[in-house]
């Protein structure tokens, strides 16, 4: 039994390696991009924005997918749609091919998180907090691996998009492990319809603040990582020493994610660790407004410890709200649904004020806000659990 535990979080694992390179890759090679098809700096930024919108806006899908099909074989097409839209940019000549290939990808993504959510639930029931964060690791890996080494395939292979289409290659290694993992009868059995009460999350309040709460942590994360550079080069950092900004505060985040569990398992207190990674968060954006080259790396770093734990705890809140495997796929997919709509709109509501005020103190700002709003939200989960 514990062999084949060991098993499922690998296939876990490996299968959310493939849940952001799709998304991250365009960042390293986005202005080659940009130069090579003749498009604007909005329209290359779409490319990130539609991929994440679509994670929003086609998770509730997850359910009515999960009654139709079972685990095993949703996953293995799911995983399979990513890779071919992945492989389709090596032969990408034009931007509509681009759109379409990061549409597919985000319709995909946004049916899986949800769904292995519901999974991780139902197989390990006494350790959500681990696993969660072993599958949040998984994605900041996959993040991080696809935002280092795109423009090394670039320079190797000279030509962007065989470095964009290099990361279908984590499909296929998925796909043949999740087989492996899971054999054909309990993807199945996995779906027997339960007699047991779902209540809807879209009628629950604590839903509708677990979404908010989703949502502002995502959007605190995509602002993070689309405007931190530009930040630091606002105050004379270069864009190499920018960019190696947002690649520290991307290993911490990293980090924060494989010790998190640990420290779960010692301290499980959900809540207290919240109101921790706010304060070190808040603290974090607060060096951004100094102007001491130091500040910059300490800022990067405290806030890339707030990042990594909080969407491991957003994905774990829903489920131990969840009172039974369908409830905990509905939950998951309305928090994610609204959330990564959320994130989508605030990176670009960012760009929109910067241009206005031509000013990233005000970009600045907007990181404190959010902040704020999220203690804000914590605060109500907390009473709302109290009244509950």
């Amino acid at each position: 039994m514990k062999h084949k535990k060991l098993l499922l979080i690998i296939a876990i694992f490996i299968v959310s390696l493939n849940l952001r390179p799709a998304i991250t890759s365009i960042g390293p090679v986005l202005n080659t991009i940009r130069a090579d098809l003749h498009i604007s700096g909005t329209q290359v930024s779409l490319l990130t924005a539609i991929p994440v919108f679509c994670m929003g806006l086609f998770a509730p899908l997850a359910v009515p997918m999960q009654r139709r099909f079972d685990y095993r074989s949703s996953i293995v097409l799911l995983i399979a749609l990513i890779g071919v839209a992945t492989f389709a940019r090596t032969f990408v000549t034009n931007y509509s091919m681009l759109l379409i290939t990061s549409l597919l990808v985000g319709f995909a993504i946004a049916i899986i998180s949800p769904m292995l959510n519901t999974f991780i639930k139902m197989y390990f029931p006494h350790n959500l907090g681990t696993v969660v964060s072993i599958y949040s690791l998984a994605m900041g890996t996959g993040a991080a691996l696809s935002a280092g080494f795109t423009a090394i395939f670039y320079e190797y292979f000279g030509q962007w998009t065989i470095a964009l289409g290099v990361w279908s290659a984590l499909a296929i290694a998925a796909i043949i492990i999740w087989l492996v993992a899971l054999k054909r009868e309990e993807g199945v059995t996995l779906f027997a319809p339960l007699s047991t009460e779902v209540r809807n999350p879209w009628k629950t309040k604590k839903a509708w603040l677990l979404l908010l709460f989703f949502g502002l942590q995502a959007s605190l994360f995509f602002s993070l990582t689309t405007w931190l550079a530009p930040v630091a080069m606002a105050q004379g950092f270069s864009i190499v020493t920018a960019g190696t900004v947002l690649t520290v505060m991307s290993l911490v985040q990293l980090t924060t994610n494989a010790l998190l569990p640990s420290v779960l398992a010692k301290y499980p207190n959900p809540m207290m660790w919240l109101f921790v990674l706010l304060t070190v968060g808040g603290v974090g954006a607060a060096c951004l407004f100094m102007n001491a080259t130091v500040a910059i790396w300490v800022g990067a770093m405290l806030l890339g410890v707030t990042l990594g734990g909080l969407f491991p705890l957003a994905l774990t809140l829903p489920l131990n709200e969840a009172r039974n495997n369908q409830e905990a796929n509905a939950w998951s997919s309305m928090v994610m649904s609204g959330g990564f709509m959320m994130s989508a709109i605030m990176p670009l509501l960012i760009g929109f004020v910067y241009d206005m005020l031509q000013s990233h103190f005000y970009t600045k700002v907007i990181f404190v806000v959010l902040i704020c709003a999220l203690f804000c939200a914590v605060l109500a989960i907390q009473r709302a659990g109290k009244n509950a």
